[in-house]
């Protein structure tokens, strides 16, 4: 045997046994007379000691060498109260080395002195680290509770295919050269949304999956071009069904998981969002909620004479201000910070207005000379600010976006007050989205969601009058500002679906061509079904407070879409793109 216990489990009540234990080098330690090593693995780290006549076993080691140590379990006479096994070391008999190891190019610990760059190209290395292995044994038990509470519920987990059909709208696919059909494609799924509903029509009632999905799209700290969904759809439902079913999930994950007992998740339409927020994904640990100005300035302004107006406010159509609690004593070098932030260009802000509440109640702000002590007072009383408080506005001719660029500033003032604590938990359903968004670089109207979502019954009606305007019987789970799921009641009509499509710019031989297989399942009795779909490395990374789901994965991708310690994606010889009759080769002139 290799070992006879773990480097995570002797106790004090083990002295005097004689044990076995491998793993790797953590650290050496010389001390004189005394030789010190911590072992690891897997499951912690024992301290290994090594004394007068055995001294010799020590020499040579170092940093990561795999090693197998037979010893004697002895009492510790300085005690780390940090470390589980910390009241016991091995006083060493015998030592074999499995393996020897070069020195590794960082520091194998929580705080390692290794770059992000460098901690990619070598993450076999960087998987050994306690704090990344804790991060994967989350992802793991969350995954395996999220299995037993759907098997529990009657869920059937079933298998669909990767290699699947391109399809239009959403994200870019992933496409795969087909060696056998010259010239065709296959595609990476997105999700396997039309196939889950397929189950449906095929009778299996609850279906759920633990499935890779693959988009080809700009990446952020909470997107890989490869990712997992906890995917799942039921028939004979109504929103309300989804909603109760899947909010048990996120309270068994988090009473299982953290021993959290989370509340009844609250209900937010997304209009109410992005008026209060201007977020469909609103981070609701913290206050500071919207307040739209505009009646208010634009009445001041229209009792001025044309020179006097304040053009900025006069001109808007959107002026919003939040109320920042406590922060009048932010100095001009602070506010002038905030102002170049929401200039960035990736928010896009051309100013910033500010207005303190003195002492006194007066309120001192940076457009005093457009605007009488009456017209502050009034703004004090709308945002519902106090001696002490700190207001903050911006305003803008598109109303969507400055409401966004507001979000982002309410987010930076969280950050900033320390009231987006990721050990505290606030969770709710965004519901009644719209049906449709204008897309310029299209010029039609596309699906918010996907072209498959149903429309709120009372809506049907205006897909003949004002498409626009109709709502989507659809869903987001949003934790801590993050949208860690979200879902639709489908269409189960074949009728209907046409529609959409129509609607969308499909003709009907396109429609059949790309959705054909769907439609035609329809008619042979398609049930009401819909479902939801959660990302495990979205939910991986908030229960373990992480800033990126590259830490919740075992083996991701860079900002760039590259694994740089794989060296993919990379160039494909020759021979296989001829077999696959793709020629990249640049054309003679």
């Amino acid at each position: 045997m290799y070992r006879t216990v773990t480097c995570g489990e002797l106790r004090i009540a083990d002295v005097g046994k004689t044990v076995t234990l491998a793993g790797w080098v953590q650290r050496i330690r010389k001390m004189g007379g005394l030789t010190f090593i911590d072992l690891r693995d897997r499951y912690g780290l024992t301290q290994l000691a090594f004394n007068n006549d055995k001294l010799a076993l020590a020499e040579g080691l170092g940093r990561e060498f795999v090693l197998q140590v037979t010893g004697q379990v002895i009492e510790r006479q300085s005690k780390n109260t940090q470390l589980p096994t910390g009241e016991i070391e091995i006083d060493v008999q015998s030592v074999n080395i499995l393996n020897p190891a070069l020195t590794p190019p960082f520091t194998i610990e929580d705080e390692s002195d290794g770059g992000d760059d460098l901690r990619m190209k070598y993450r076999y290395l960087d998987l050994r680290r306690p704090i990344v292995r804790k991060n994967l044994e989350l992802r793991h038990k969350m995954a395996f509770e999220t299995r037993r509470y759907l098997d529990e519920q009657g869920f059937l987990e079933v298998e669909t295919p990767v290699l699947v059909n391109s399809t239009p709208e959403g994200a870019r696919d992933f496409v795969v050269p087909s060696r056998m059909n010259p010239g065709t494609f296959y595609a990476l799924p997105q999700s396997p949304q039309t196939l889950k509903q397929l189950l449906m029509v095929s009778g299996f009632d609850r279906y759920f999956q633990i499935v890779k999905c693959f988009r080809d799209e700009d990446l952020r700290a909470d997107r890989q071009p490869e990712f997992t969904q906890i995917d799942c759809e039921m028939s004979f439902i109504e929103q309300e069904d989804i909603l109760n079913m899947f909010e048990g999930m996120i309270k068994h994950l988090f009473k299982t998981i953290l021993n959290i007992d989370i509340p009844q998740l609250p209900r937010m339409t997304w209009a109410d969002a992005m008026k209060y927020y201007g977020s469909d994904k609103p981070d609701t640990r913290f206050g500071m909620t919207f307040v739209e100005l505009q009646d208010l300035f634009h009445a001041a302004e229209d009792k001025k004479a044309e020179e006097d107006k304040f053009s900025v406010f006069a001109n808007a159509n959107y002026i919003g201000g939040i109320c920042a609690k406590g922060c009048a004593t932010y100095t001009r070098k602070q506010l002038d910070a905030l102002t170049d932030y929401v200039k960035r260009s990736q928010i896009g802000a051309k100013g910033m207005v500010y207005a303190r509440v003195e002492e006194g109640g007066n309120v001192k702000s940076s457009v005093d000379k457009f605007y009488t002590q009456d017209v502050l007072q009034e703004l004090k009383q709308a945002m519902n600010a106090e001696e002490g408080d700190l207001i903050l506005i911006l305003s803008g001719d598109d109303a969507m976006k400055t409401r966004k660029q507001l979000s982002e500033l309410r987010l930076e003032m969280g950050r900033q007050l320390g009231l987006r604590d990721p050990k505290k938990f606030s969770c709710l359903w965004v519901i009644d989205f719209p049906m449709y968004e204008w897309s310029d670089e299209e010029n039609r109207l596309m699906a918010m969601h996907h072209p498959f979502t149903s429309p709120k019954p009372e809506d049907i009606p205006l897909l003949d009058t004002d498409p626009a305007s109709v709502r989507a019987n659809a869903y987001d789970c949003v934790i801590n500002g993050c949208e860690v799921g979200g879902g639709s009641i489908r269409i189960h009509e074949a009728g209907l679906q046409q529609k959409i499509f129509e609607i969308l710019g499909f003709t009907p031989e396109q429609a059949q061509t790309k959705f054909g297989f769907l439609m035609n399942a329809f008619k042979y009795g398609a049930p009401p079904h819909g479902g939801l779909a959660y990302g495990l490395d979205r939910l991986v990374s908030i229960f373990a407070g992480l800033d990126s789901i590259r830490d919740c994965i075992a083996f991701p991708k860079n900002n760039q879409g590259k694994d740089v310690m794989l060296g993919a994606p990379s160039i494909i010889d020759q021979i296989q793109l001829d077999e696959l009759q793709i020629d990249i080769r640049p054309q003679a002139k």
